[in-house]
């Protein structure tokens, strides 16, 4: 019995935006795109030549309308998932200080959420194993 051909892997980068409030920001996929409909922590691809941190710091930008540096993000968990076709690697960072304030840029909607609350919303399989991590700290 041959090997299954070896998947792709993937990684991209998401931060949990932590509000004075002590909630979460998520996002909403929109229609049209993969997983439309799921809640999810901003984020997305990291390019060829970019730190984890600078893929975060530019999707937050064009994402969120935002500006935040590399020494307001803080690693905090990473999660590891198979999907059918690829693997998704996506470490996840917290940032707590940011310029600018959060609006969205890409037709998602948007809603901080308290860490208790995060399963009441439906997300990706890759991200629901970031939420413990998350609970712990907030």
């Amino acid at each position: 019995m041959a090997d299954p051909a070896p998947k792709k892997i993937v990684t991209v980068v998401a931060c949990a935006l932590i509000d004075a409030d002590m909630r979460v920001l998520l996002a909403q996929r929109p229609e049209g795109k993969a997983m439309a409909g799921l809640w999810e922590f901003p984020g997305g691809k990291i390019d060829p030549g970019e730190t984890p941190e600078e893929a975060l710091i530019r999707e937050l930008r064009e994402e969120l309308d935002i500006e935040t540096k590399a020494t307001c993000l803080a690693p905090l968990t990473f999660a590891s998932h198979s999907y059918d076709d690829f693997h998704l690697l996506m470490p996840l960072y917290v940032c707590r200080r940011w310029w600018g304030v959060v609006r969205p840029t890409e037709g998602q909607t948007l809603k901080w959420v308290r860490a208790k609350n995060l399963r009441d919303y439906p997300m990706p399989d890759a991200d629901i194993p970031l939420i413990p991590a998350l609970t712990e700290i907030l």
